[in-house]
């Protein structure tokens, strides 16, 4: 018998109860009493805000119709405080007639005229035969601006202006001019002319003859593209050397 078997008993079928697992005890502060008395010193119940003071409306006094409503001031009495104008005569009621003044007037207004300084016309001009008159201040035939301190200068803003324009001008002919220096032709001499000639005629013929060399039957898709290659290279070929057997003189762009 294996001596880690428990021996089979009647006592094992009743079933045992579930113990409960161990609970640590509840941790508690030690700085609690502490922590509590501080508040109990430094605060008080309802200190803050204080307990609510609001009187609890009675029952009778419920919301009524238009009580919500603007109440307009009482009437009060219209007084007028300004003078008043006086009132129309009445139709029985005449002018006064026959005041005269004893002025006269025609010899007041002649020593007026005669002792009062003459009023100058205002300029005008007239531009038309027909005697069309306009303002001569503001046409600008009279020549104000000549008098002026800065007449005939040059303002600042203009001469700096001039300055840029000059400046940004000198760049950009300085930047053609090195392009143009870049991209200088070069003539090709007849010893070079002669030597590209014949290395094209030497390529014509090479392609020729492999050209020539291939078989009588196309009948197959390379063999196609390998016939259409050779006659693109031959015909390029053969327009370089007529270019060249045509011009005698030939320049070349510098890259």
């Amino acid at each position: 018998m294996d001596p880690t078997c428990s021996s089979e008993s009647i006592y094992n079928l009743i079933p045992s109860g579930a113990k409960e697992p161990f609970q640590p005890p509840r941790y508690t502060s030690i700085f609690k009493t502490t922590v509590k008395e501080d508040i109990e010193k430094t605060k008080t119940a309802m200190k803050t805000m204080g307990p609510a003071k609001v009187e609890v409306p009675s029952p009778k006094d419920f919301l009524k119709k238009h009580s919500k409503e603007k109440t307009l001031p009482p009437k009060k009495k219209f007084e007028w405080n300004e003078p008043r104008k006086p009132p129309v005569p009445l139709r029985s009621e005449h002018p006064v007639m026959g005041i005269q003044s004893g002025k006269n007037f025609i010899n007041t207004n002649a020593a007026d005229a005669i002792m009062g300084v003459a009023k100058k016309p205002k300029p005008i001009y007239v531009d038309k035969r027909t005697g069309d008159k306009h303002d001569l201040e503001s046409s600008g035939l009279i020549p104000k601006f000549i008098n002026k301190k800065d007449y005939g200068v040059t303002p600042e803003y203009i001469c700096k202006r001039n300055e840029e324009i000059k400046k940004a001008q000198e760049e950009y002919d300085n930047y053609v001019q090195e392009n143009l220096r870049k991209a200088s032709m070069k003539k090709l001499s007849d010893e070079e002319r002669e030597v590209v000639l014949q290395g094209l005629k030497k390529n014509w013929e090479e392609v020729h003859k492999e050209f020539q060399s291939l078989s009588v039957f196309i009948d197959s898709i390379p063999k196609k593209i390998r016939k259409q290659k050779l006659e693109e290279e031959m015909k390029q070929l053969e327009h370089d050397i007529g270019v060249i057997e045509k011009h005698k003189i030939i320049y070349i762009a510098n890259k």
